[in-house]
Parts: structure tokens; sequence; C-alpha cells
């Protein structure tokens, strides 16, 4: 019995054992997973710090502006205090401390005027004025809109009564 070089027991030339390559492809999906939680982090957070003084909103039945320009926000707190930002600012001062936040188009941008329901409405009416007579043109009254239905059904459903 004579052995060849081809038979089935001896190393065979040209076959090599397969060796584990490294995986030369990213997996992203834990990247995207993470990705999109920060998004949604910062979508819901976004809104929150934009404000800075605590106001109580009145409810009205008006649907939200759409804005494209970044706005002014003059706040109002329920004893007349007003706010640019969360610094405080004189009645003095106002127009002064608009046109800096506002930047060189200031007249241009919208201006939101956020008051406590409770505020006096001579404060908020003084306010508006003063604004509009320095050239602000693009006023807007900030209002809490989710309750509009419910205070709205709720008018209808309350008995008037007959005081003049």
């Amino acid at each position: 019995m004579a052995m060849s070089g081809a038979g089935g027991g001896g190393h065979v030339r040209g076959r090599r054992r397969a060796r584990k390559r490294p995986l030369s492809e990213i997996n992203v999906t834990p990247l995207v997973d993470v990705m999109l939680v920060l998004l949604i982090i910062f979508m819901i957070s976004a809104p929150l710090l934009t404000v800075g003084v605590p106001v109580e909103l009145p409810k009205t039945e008006a649907s939200a502006v759409e804005t494209s320009n970044e706005p002014v926000t003059v706040s109002i707190d329920r004893d007349g205090a007003m706010f640019i930002g969360d610094g405080e600012v004189r009645w003095e001062r106002l127009i002064l401390r608009v046109s800096e936040e506002g930047g060189e188009d200031a007249r241009e941008k919208p201006i939101f005027i956020r008051a406590d329901g409770r505020a006096p409405y001579q404060a908020v009416a003084r306010v508006m004025a003063r604004l509009s007579a320095a050239g602000f043109t693009k006023l807007n009254l900030i209002t809490d809109t989710a309750a509009g239905e419910e205070a709205a059904s709720a008018a209808l459903a309350a008995p008037t009564s007959g005081e003049g």
C-alpha cells in the first residue's frame, strides 16, 4: 500500500484553515437610538429654557402664531413689574433694553408680551403703548390656549346675572 500526497490523511497544500476576520462594518443602530433620545430630550427641554419669569397666562380661544424671527419676550408679573428675559427692567429703560435684546433689526422682530392674568390692565396697556410709540409694530400678546375650549363651554353654561 502506497500513500499518495493527494490522499485523505495528510496536509493538503493550498487549503488553509478559515480564520476569523475582523468585522469591518460599523453597526450604527445604537448610535441612532442614542441620537433620537437626545433629540427628544432637547425638543422637550428647549421651550422650557426660553422664559424665566413665572406668570400665569390668561386663557383664550386664539390659536398659536408662527414666527420665523427670534422674538424678544417682555414679561409682566402680577405686581406689574417688567422683565426682559430673566432680568427686571425699569420703565425708563424699557425701550433701550428691548432694542439691545433684539439686536440691530429689533424693530422688525416680533415682541412677545407675556403678562400674568392677574397683572393690572394698566401695566400691560402702558407697555404696549410705549413699545408701539417707539416704532415696534409686531407686538404679540401671549396667552394660554390649552384651556380655551373649556373656558368657552363654561362661559356658555354659566348663568348671567342682571347686574349693570
